[in-house]
C-alpha cells in the first residue's frame, strides 16, 4: 500500500464520484482513499487523509474546485490536484493552472488519460514529499538557500535545462519555448536563453523581436548584478516568463565565447529557478558550453530514420564527453500514431527510454509560431499542449531524483 498513489475524488455528483471509483479500482497502483461531496469537504479531507492526488471537479456548491484547488496547493504543496471540468474552456483551464492544479482534464475522462494523469501527478506529490523530507532535515535557517526572487528554500541555486536534438528542423524552439511557459509559476521563476547565436528565433516565437540581446550581457559577465541583468531582460508580459535573446545579426556571434556563455547561464542560476536553453544541432562550443553546464538535457527525436540516427550518434557520443545518461530526457516530438515507428521500438533500438512523447498537431503549432502566441497560452487542453506539461512535470521529477542521488552535473 505504501507504494500506491492515494487519490481524493472530490465531486458533488454521487454517481461520478461511483464510476470514478470503480475505474480505477483495477488500477493495482492507485488507491482511493476517500470521496467528498464539495469543495469544502475535499479540503478538510485533503489535510487530514493527505493523498498524493485529488482529483478535482470545478463546479460544486459550496467552494468551487479552483478556489479549493488554491486552498490545497498553498497549505499542502506535495498534493497534487488534477482538474475535471464537463467545460472544455481556456479560460477555466489557465485560472486552474494558476491556481496551482497539475492537469486539466475534460470529463467524462477517458480511462487511460485519467491514469497516465494520475501517474504523473502521483511521481510530482512524491518528488515534493522527498523535497520536504530533505528541507526539515537540513533545517535551513529563515531565508538561507533561497533563490533570489523564486521563493524556492531549500536549493543553493537554480537548474539549466538544455533543449537540443542533433538533427535540425525537429522542433526545439518550440518545446523551448512551450515549456519555458508550463515550468514558469510565481515560485519557480524562468528565464530562457537562446542558445542559437546566429539565427535563434525565440524572441520572434514569442513577437519581442527587436529589443535587448546576451550580447548586452555576455562583455560585463564578470562584474553582473541581479538589477543590470533585470534591465537587459526581455519580459514577456503574457507568460511572466524572461528571455535573453540572441544577437539580431549572425556575425555579432563571433563576440561571444563559449567562456563567457558558460558564466552568463551560471550566473542566471542564482536569479532563475530554471534557465531552460534553445540550442542548435551541431556541436558547436556554445551548444557544449550549454550541455555541459546543465542539470538535465532534454533530446529531442522525431519519427524521420535521419533523426533517430543522429540520436544514436549522440547518445554514443554521451559516453566519450561523460554526459551521464541519467540526465537526458529523452523525448519524441510529433508523433504520429499512423507511423509504424513507435517510442518503444526507438527506445529498445537504441537503449534509451522515451520518457515524453508530444503529438504531432500541426494545426495548432504552426500557426502559434506565425502568430507569435505560443500554444500553451491559448490551447493548453490540446495534445500537444498536455504533452508540454508532461515534459515539465518529467524534467522537474527527474531533476528532483538526481538532486538527491547527487549526480555530477554535464560532463565528468
Amino acid at each position: 500500500m505504501a507504494d500506491k498513489i492515494r487519490v481524493l475524488i472530490v465531486d458533488d455528483v454521487a454517481d461520478t464520484r461511483e464510476n470514478v471509483r470503480k475505474l480505477l479500482q483495477f488500477e493495482s497502483d492507485v488507491d482511493v482513499v476517500g470521496a467528498a461531496r464539495s469543495g469544502k469537504e475535499g479540503i478538510q479531507l485533503s489535510q487530514e487523509l493527505d493523498p498524493d492526488v485529488v482529483l478535482m471537479d470545478i463546479n460544486m456548491p459550496d467552494i468551487d474546485g479552483i478556489s479549493a484547488t488554491e486552498f490545497i496547493h498553498q497549505k499542502s504543496p506535495q498534493i497534487q490536484v488534477i482538474i475535471l471540468s464537463v467545460q472544455n474552456d481556456q479560460n477555466y483551464m489557465r485560472r486552474a493552472m494558476l491556481a496551482g492544479a497539475r492537469d486539466f482534464l475534460t470529463k467524462p475522462p477517458i480511462g487511460d488519460e485519467l491514469i497516465s494523469a494520475i501517474r504523473r501527478a502521483g511521481e510530482m506529490s512524491r518528488s515534493e514529499r522527498s523535497k520536504i523530507a530533505q528541507a526539515r532535515v537540513a533545517s535551513p535557517a529563515p531565508g538561507a538557500g533561497q533563490i533570489a526572487g523564486t521563493g524556492m528554500v531549500g536549493l543553493s541555486q537554480g537548474k539549466i535545462v538544455t533543449i537540443y536534438s542533433p538533427k535540425g528542423g525537429t522542433g526545439c524552439t518550440t518545446i523551448a519555448v512551450n515549456l519555458a511557459i508550463a515550468l514558469h509559476n510565481e515560485d519557480t521563476r524562468v528565464v530562457l536563453v537562446d542558445g542559437n547565436l546566429q539565427f535563434g528565433d525565440v524572441a520572434v516565437f514569442v513577437n519581442e523581436q527587436g529589443k535587448n540581446t546576451i550580447l548586452d550581457i555576455a562583455p560585463r559577465v564578470d562584474e553582473l548584478d541581479p538589477d543590470i541583468v533585470q534591465s537587459i531582460m526581455i519580459k514577456h508580459e503574457p507568460s511572466g516568463i524572461h528571455i535573453l535573446a540572441a544577437p539580431q545579426r549572425p556575425e555579432l556571434a563571433e563576440k561571444i565565447s563559449a567562456s563567457q556563455f558558460s558564466k552568463v547561464l551560471e550566473y542566471l542560476k542564482q536569479l532563475y529557478a530554471y534557465v531552460v536553453v534553445d540550442t542548435v544541432p551541431v556541436l558547436t562550443d556554445i551548444t557544449l558550453a550549454a550541455i555541459d553546464a546543465s542539470d538535465a538535457i532534454v533530446l529531442i527525436t522525431t519519427q524521420d530514420i535521419p533523426a533517430i540516427k543522429n540520436t544514436r550518434l549522440f547518445l554514443d557520443l554521451s559516453a566519450t564527453m561523460g554526459v551521464a545518461r541519467e540526465r537526458i530526457i529523452f523525448t519524441m516530438n510529433r508523433f504520429d500514431k499512423r507511423i509504424a515507428i513507435t517510442p518503444e521500438r526507438i527506445g529498445e533500438n537504441l537503449k534509451q527510454e522515451v520518457k515524453v512523447i508530444i503529438p504531432l498537431d500541426e494545426r495548432v503549432v504552426i500557426p502559434a509560431v506565425n502568430r507569435g502566441v505560443p500554444f500553451m497560452l491559448d490551447n493548453k487542453s490540446q495534445p500537444v499542449a498536455r504533452g508540454i506539461f508532461a515534459l515539465a512535470e518529467a524534467v522537474r521529477a527527474q531533476l528532483s531524483v538526481l538532486e538527491s542521488q547527487a549526480v555530477p552535473t554535464g560532463r565528468r
